[in-house]
């Protein structure tokens, strides 16, 4: 293999033989390490390609990329994990897995665009097209994917890389062959599969979903991905529109939307039956074996509750407000988590500064929530489903809410979509029925919420609290109440929100 100046390079990838020797020096039972150190290796690829002809290139970007996959995958099970991480490992896997992504999506970019120009060894790998543009939007999704889970601010040139991508196939007509993606993934894949997957997945989780969900949401879509289906010209079924022409992220298709030529639409509609199916299974108690989860074991619960919000997203149109937004200026002060919220409520407890909390500022309110935008130091921890406790200034009491959309703004700061739960919260103790209530008893939050003629109350509990065979005697206000459970109506990190049976009872015949 000649260099870059004409003599033969003694680079290590320069030749396949020392390639492989590079391969077997790897260490094979650390997972963090070797993705690492190929990474490196792949990074080399890029900064050399100009010296290695092109069949040459995405041989070695081959054996490296195929080699780190197993390791890879051992990575995203550690890193989506139901059991919450320690904050060092999580940025630890995180920006592992992040520059490893990176690293590949810009070899196999590099591989296209050297081959769209007719590179040396060009010719050579033409059969190898569909892969290597099936494994750039792989790589690119995997980018996006850990982008969202940090709600970061996706760099432009990503949609453009998609784009060059999707297009190339397209010029050249092999957008639908099928291909295998890597050894360890069933089934074959295409580009069209890749593409649809990833803008399909993009359009329903980001911002929105917490990192969990947003993997679990991945992994559904991408097993039902040969059934989404990419249109070229308007499709009234179409849920998300891409523009090649002028790539950003997948807007949701709207009855104005202007059509020309370089738009691409996505529908959903044969892949709603797979998903279906899989949700009988889900509701039996059982995940299906062939549901790839990247080999990490969830709850059926969990992976249901998950399935039937993405149902619903690729069925039903956008939720439309229902309260119009007004622009406000207002300082609140914030409470993070159901046990910072519990110092901030009167349970008969005493704390040294009721008080205290980080203060947000107010961009815009509505009747059911608000919009908050907070440099990122200052909302550590907040993410999509985390809970919210938030006192207006010159306000007394507390309320609570729920976080529902992030976003990274280029300043670093985070765009936070709060929905108010209840304008005003009090902490109550609870004793299990016929118990006696009182201050050392599981202490809670009632959420008051004006003009419920419901008879329900709902109530933020720790974790796990929840239980439907589980009455609660309850008091409030200096009146006795049974509580008799209906649902769960959602459980986060540190809370379940729960529905219940208001029942007054007597407290002197108690």
């Amino acid at each position: 293999m000649l260099g870059i100046f004409g003599k033969k390079s003694d680079h290590p990838l320069a030749e396949i033989k020392t390639a492989q020797q590079v391969l077997e020096e790897i260490p094979k039972n650390d997972a963090l390490k070797a993705v690492q150190e190929l990474t490196g290796w792949i990074e080399s690829i890029i900064e050399l390609a100009d010296g290695f002809r092109l069949d040459h290139e995405f041989a070695v970007l081959r054996m490296l990329d195929e080699a780190a996959q197993p390791y890879v995958r051992k990575l995203l099970r550690d890193y989506f994990t139901v059991q919450a991480l320690s904050k060092f490992q999580e940025n630890r896997l995180w920006t592992t897995l992040t520059d490893f992504y990176t690293q590949s999506e810009l070899a196999h970019h590099d591989v296209l665009m050297r081959l769209s120009n007719g590179a040396r060894g060009a010719s050579a790998i033409k059969m190898d097209m569909a892969l290597l543009s099936s494994r750039g939007i792989a790589a690119l999704g995997g980018r996006l994917k850990l982008a969202v889970a940090r709600y970061s601010l996706v760099e432009s040139d990503l949609w453009q890389h998609l784009s060059d991508f999707y297009a190339h196939a397209e010029r050249h007509r092999y957008q639908h062959h099928a291909v295998p993606l890597y050894a360890g993934v069933p089934g074959n894949t295409s580009v069209t599969q890749e593409f649809a997957t990833l803008l399909t997945w993009y359009g329903v989780s980001a911002g929105v979903l917490s990192p969990l969900q947003e993997h679990v949401t991945e992994r559904l879509i991408a097993y039902a991905g040969e059934k989404l289906t990419v249109f070229d010209q308007y499709n009234a079924n179409g849920l998300f529109v891409f523009d090649l022409s002028q790539p950003t992220p997948p807007m949701r298709l709207a009855s104005d939307t202007t059509l020309h030529s370089s738009l691409r639409f996505f529908v959903a509609t044969d892949a709603l039956p797979k998903l279906n199916g899989v949700l009988k299974t889900l509701e039996k108690g059982i995940v299906p074996d062939d549901v790839n989860l990247v080999g990490t074991t969830y709850e059926a619960e969990m992976v249901r509750d998950i399935l039937r919000r993405l149902i619903g997203s690729l069925t039903q149109p956008p939720p439309t407000r229902r309260n119009p937004r007004r622009k406000i200026s207002v300082s609140l002060k914030v409470a993070n988590g159901f046990y910072q919220m519990l110092e901030h409520a009167d349970a008969g407890l005493n704390f040294f500064n009721p008080d205290s909390g980080e203060t947000w500022e107010v961009e815009d309110i509505s009747a059911t929530g608000f919009r908050s935008v907070v440099p990122i130091a200052r909302a550590e921890g907040v993410k999509v489903g985390s809970l919210i406790g938030s006192k207006p200034e010159n306000i007394r009491h507390w309320g609570a809410g729920i976080v529902r959309r992030l976003s990274r703004d280029g300043d670093n700061n985070l765009h936070i979509g709060v929905e108010v739960l209840s304008p005003q919260i009090v902490g109550v103790a609870l004793a299990d029925r016929g118990d006696v209530v009182d201050e050392g008893g599981q202490l809670a939050l009632y959420l008051s919420r004006p003009g419920d003629t419901s008879g329900e109350a709902w109530l933020l509990m720790k974790p796990d609290a929840f239980s439907l065979s589980r009455s609660l005697n309850m008091e409030l206000s200096g009146k006795g109440y049974l509580l008799l459970p209906l649902s769960l109506v959602e459980n986060g990190e540190d809370y379940d929100l729960a529905r219940f049976r208001l029942m007054e009872q007597d407290v002197t015949a108690e």
